[in-house]
């Protein structure tokens, strides 16, 4: 088992930014893990992906937020990110890390999906204000 917490959530006004971290409790797992992601749930909404970071580096995003997020990864402190800028107030939701250890689904070749994904954070809340 992995345990995943996220941090970093808040509110802050439209136009701004914030940066998510999500921490694995397993020693390494952020360059051992097949795929790593992060999510969001809105009031009332589905669970969407917001994007998704392979093993070997590389991302996919949704279009809704391509161009204003980047997901990385510090293997060295087994962390990753969800830097987002330009915030707009519908990008307010829940946001929550997930991951997946073996390399038997999609991560990057297709819009992530919740089954995609093996391991899940509890959230952290995000609000953007006009």
């Amino acid at each position: 088992q992995v345990q995943l917490v996220e941090s970093g959530g808040g509110s802050v006004q439209a136009g701004g930014s914030l940066r998510l971290s999500c921490v694995a409790s397993r020693d390494t797992y952020t360059s051992s893990a097949y795929c790593m992601g992060w999510f969001r749930q809105a009031p009332g909404k589905e669970r969407e992906g917001v994007g998704a970071i392979r093993r070997d580096g590389s991302t996919r995003y949704a279009d809704s937020v391509k161009g204003r997020f980047t997901i990385s990864k510090d293997n060295a402190k087994n962390t990753l990110y969800l830097q987002m800028n330009s915030l707009k107030p519908e990008d307010t939701a829940m946001y929550y890390c997930a991951a997946r250890t073996p390399g038997d689904r999609n991560c990057v070749g297709k819009p992530l999906s919740q089954s995609d994904m093996g391991y899940w954070g509890k959230g952290t809340l995000v609000t953007i204000s006009s």
